[in-house]
């Protein structure tokens, strides 16, 4: 009875971990005006657990959610499927895994040793530089991505090199920009990354026209508005792949698109990702995971199971706010890869709201439920 006891806590306070604390939400006796002879929230909490966890599950919103990782349902829990997980655990890190670093070290070796003398002998001849590096691009990509024993399939025309139009896709990880480029070299829009990253986006990627930029930096925005601008023209510069989200997304949700891309006077393409979990998440949490680990988690798994939909390019229609087009673009990805649309914005997830603002939301929210027990 009472290891039945312990394990029923347990699960309790790890259920309690995703809600937030109701209290936060609760202001302080001088924020709103009490009056003598009332009920208080604060005081009908403290007397009914049954509302306090119902007042949780209000607060408890769908943007915390588009952030978590799911992690499986552990299955080998008896003595009849441990040793089958045993022998899996084998498999994939001592036979799988030294194969998969063989051969991203082997397609790195052959990318290097062309790359390197192409981008330094034929700087004269940039037209036929940039196909043969894009051609690279593309090889090391698909080696990445053979590393994860990716399986991937691709629906719809595969993508041109036109003048004045833009890809958007929904983000789940950085992977998401390999896998889109085994397939066509895109230029994409990328938050500069320290490490090993940012030494290929300052080198390799640089080659294929990407665009970087550091999201503190608010100048940043307007050298990158110019540069979206001035690439969408080109007629022989690569296909311009923008995360409208501006941050990952667990891949069970779409936030907010930004109206940058849908400004640009073009056509966008939207493209929908979607991953199957069966055998692992892809979703990349930045905060609790550096790409490298979430790269061997990857390479350490049986297999990166997706999906990519090249859906039907669309224009602005007349009287249709960018905002608005950002919105039914969004509508699109969300149905084909089946997302859930929240209103949130991404940017949220790097900066925490100012006190007066979440001041005035905990008191909007006091006052809403005082409202509705005062009713009844």
């Amino acid at each position: 009875m009472s290891t039945s006891a312990g394990k029923l806590v347990t699960s309790r306070s790890e259920l309690d971990l995703d809600h937030p604390n109701i209290e936060d939400y609760l202001p302080s006796g001088s924020s709103i005006n009490e009056h003598r002879g009332k009920l208080r929230l604060r005081d009908l909490l403290d007397i009914s657990p049954t509302l306090t966890e119902a007042g949780g599950a209000i607060v408890d919103d769908s943007f915390t959610r588009c952030f978590k990782s799911n992690p499986p349902e552990p299955w080998n829990w008896n003595i009849y499927l441990f040793p089958l997980w045993c022998f899996g655990v084998v498999v994939r890190y001592c036979i799988l895994f030294p194969l998969r670093c063989f051969t991203l070290a082997f397609g790195w070796f052959i990318f290097l040793s062309t790359f390197i003398p192409v981008h330094s002998l034929l700087k004269g001849h940039d037209r036929l530089r940039k196909n043969i590096e894009r051609v690279l691009v593309e090889m090391i990509c698909s080696f990445f991505v053979a590393s994860w024993t990716g399986v991937v399939r691709y629906h719809g025309p595969r993508p041109s090199i036109r003048p004045k139009q833009v890809y958007v896709a929904n983000h789940t990880s950085m992977i998401d920009f390999i896998v889109l480029e085994q397939m066509t070299a895109f230029a994409v829009i990328m938050q500069k990354h320290p490490g090993w990253v940012g030494l290929l986006q300052s080198t390799i990627l640089e080659s294929v026209g990407c665009i970087w930029f550091n999201r503190s930096e608010a100048k940043d925005r307007e050298i990158v508005a110019r540069k979206l601008r001035d690439h969408v023209q080109g007629a022989d510069n690569n296909p311009l792949l923008i995360f409208p989200e501006g941050t990952c997304v667990n891949n069970n949700y779409t936030v907010m698109f930004k109206k940058g891309a849908f400004e640009l006077d073009c056509t966008v393409c939207p493209i929908a990702i979607k991953y199957n979990k069966i055998f692992v998440d892809a979703f990349w949490n930045s905060r609790k995971q550096s790409f490298t680990m979430h790269l061997l988690q990857l390479m350490t798994s049986w297999a990166v199971v997706c999906e990519v939909w090249y859906l039907e390019p669309q224009t602005i229609r007349p009287g249709e706010t960018a905002i608005e087009f950002a919105e039914r673009v969004r509508d699109m990805i969300s149905l084909r890869a089946g997302l859930k649309k929240v209103p949130w914005d991404g940017y949220l997830k790097y900066s925490r709201p100012s006190s007066k603002h979440s001041e005035r939301k905990q008191q909007s929210f006091a006052e809403s439920i005082l409202a509705r027990l005062e009713e009844k």
